[in-house]
């Protein structure tokens, strides 16, 4: 990789993966005039709806198998994840539900691992677990296990396999096709379940309507397209490392949307964080033979 591809990748991590944090204050707002499936529903529904728009001279699958690949990864990628970060809003802090959600880089290894026959080295594991050290601490030194709590990881439980499955497929899908129909078939999804499993709020007005618009297009449409190119250039397990700077964005703008303390612990852990995802994406030694290193190809 170049230093105009690295600069390119590097901008693209940002954007993205403030774009995944500060989403969970900017919702938080948003429960206090929409329920939460109800939200989350309408906004990815919308999203889903302007990039199938937007797609439709684009090469799409002509075989069944792949839209029922496009249509699992909307079911965990979307519909699970957050649906729980969005049902867990309703009892934790968004700072809290954001650390917690992106806790995803270490099961994407150990699923990768089980499942995938993935390989990875002792420097990468130690990075991913220094990144998992910098998260507990970032919470406190504990957790308060509510159902926000539970909620929160498993959306991250969710976004693990989901980051399994657009590794393993994503490569022969179209990355925009991929990106509008899963969020597409989420949407739906999440949509049904909030017209039927709670009872629908939407107050109507100007902070709603901004907030659910921010949340379908810059938080859906740019992240998820951003994401998902992200995926397909390198090992799902090291660019999923980089998931580690989104609870930073989220406590920043957890912070600054919602008057939430940021206490010493964040700060210690969030060194530790940036420090994890050094480790984790560290080079490749040069003697090192391809047949050792790590693939989910």
């Amino acid at each position: 990789m170049n230093s105009v591809n690295r600069w390119l990748f590097a901008t693209l991590v940002l954007i993205t993966t403030s774009l995944m944090g500060s989403a969970f204050a900017i919702g938080k707002v948003g429960l206090q005039y929409i329920s939460p499936l109800l939200l989350v529903g309408i906004r990815f529904t919308l999203a889903g709806i302007l990039m199938a728009a937007f797609v439709i001279k684009r090469r799409h699958p002509r075989n069944v198998a792949a839209w029922f690949q496009i249509a699992l990864i909307g079911l965990f990628q979307t519909a699970g994840v957050m649906g729980c970060i969005f049902m867990s809003l309703r009892t934790i802090p968004a700072s809290e539900s954001s650390i917690l959600t992106f806790m995803n880089p270490l099961l994407v290894i150990i699923l990768g691992t089980v499942f995938m026959g993935a390989r990875y080295r002792l420097l990468q594991w130690s990075g991913v677990i220094l990144g998992f050290f910098g998260v507990f601490i970032t919470l406190g030194f504990h957790l308060h296990l509510r159902l926000g709590t539970w909620l929160a990881f498993l959306s991250a439980v969710s976004w693990a396999i989901a980051t399994l499955f657009i590794k393993r497929w994503g490569t022969q899908i179209d990355t925009w096709v991929l990106t509008a129909y899963q969020m597409l078939i989420g949407g739906l999804l999440l949509l049904a379940l909030g017209v039927t499993m709670e009872h629908p709020v939407f107050v109507v007005n100007g902070m709603s309507i901004t907030i659910e618009l921010w949340l379908a297009i810059m938080a859906s449409v740019v992240q998820f397209a951003v994401w998902f190119y992200l995926l397909q250039q390198g090992d799902a397990g090291k660019t999923s490392a980089f998931l580690f700077l989104a609870p930073f964005f989220g406590v920043i703008s957890g912070w600054l949307l919602l008057g939430e303390a940021i206490t010493w612990e964040v700060f210690i852990g969030g060194m530790l964080i940036f420090l994890g995802i050094f480790l984790v994406n560290w080079p490749e030694p040069k003697l090192v033979s391809d047949a050792g290193e790590a693939s989910l190809d």
